[in-house]
């Protein structure tokens, strides 16, 4: 019996041996073998592969991405936003058309006009929304008054205009002083926009050295609501003209 017990203890002995020998072989292709466990593909519309410059269309009237310039007009040309509102400020001309805005581009002045507001400056809307029909008329009065060349320069053509988008809003301070005039650039109020329209989601859409982008002279009251997303990405980036960030053509030229 004795020898019975140590034969059956030295084959369990052996048998432990031989697994130990054989894990030991296995161990350094385990420790090699990648890792997949858990892991997921990044979309490429994550933070790690950047700005989403599709999100949006440029060419649809109704994005607040829209891109309107001479080489660019609205489709259909006498398009009309669908959600046109009076935003709580200001107003120049109280009851016109023109002191309308989209939606979602006259709830982000309100909050700009607070923010102006609490800062020590009141600021006044003097031109929102142009209608194609609007337009026709204001800019056969600069042809008519100036010559077409003079026009082209300071006024959109019906259809090419932003106004027409609801998306851009004309900015005065609520003294009118400097009122689109140069000037502007210079005073508080101008100095604030230029500075912080891009927290609100606006952009100044038509800057004195870019004229040969834009194709319009210097307007320092003129901006271009676009959303807070697109604003501090081109803020962050340092471009300031739509024509640029996306690759759209512009000029002075229809």
């Amino acid at each position: 019996m004795p020898s019975l017990r140590r034969s059956h203890l030295l084959s369990v002995l052996v048998f432990a041996a031989i697994v130990v020998a054989v894990a030991y072989l296995a161990w350094p292709n385990q420790a090699a073998a990648p890792t997949i466990k858990n892991q997921t593909p990044q979309s490429s519309n994550s933070s790690v592969s950047g700005f989403d410059k599709a999100q949006f269309s440029t060419s649809d009237p109704a994005s607040i991405w829209v891109a309107v310039n001479k080489q660019h007009a609205l489709s259909p040309i006498d398009y009309s936003p669908a959600d046109l509102t009076t935003p709580n400020v200001p107003l120049r001309v109280p009851g016109n058309e023109s002191m309308q805005l989209r939606a979602a581009a006259a709830d982000a002045l309100e909050q700009m006009f607070s923010g102006a507001k609490a800062a020590g400056l009141n600021l006044m809307l003097s031109s929102g929304y142009r209608s194609y029909t609007y337009q026709v008329g204001l800019y056969n009065g600069y042809v008519r008054s100036e010559g077409q060349a003079a026009a082209d320069s300071q006024s959109a053509r019906p259809g090419h205009s932003e106004h027409q988008t609801g998306l851009a809003a004309d900015i005065e301070p609520a003294s009118r002083t400097c009122e689109l005039n140069a000037c502007f650039a210079n005073t508080p109020e101008g100095r604030w926009l230029a500075a912080n329209a891009y927290q609100y989601g606006f952009i100044l859409r038509y800057l004195p050295d870019k004229v040969a982008i834009t194709g319009y002279e210097s307007e320092p009251w003129h901006f271009r609501y676009v959303g807070k997303a697109l604003a501090a990405e081109m803020h962050s980036k340092n471009i300031t003209t739509l024509e640029e960030f996306f690759g759209i053509s512009g000029g002075q030229s229809y």
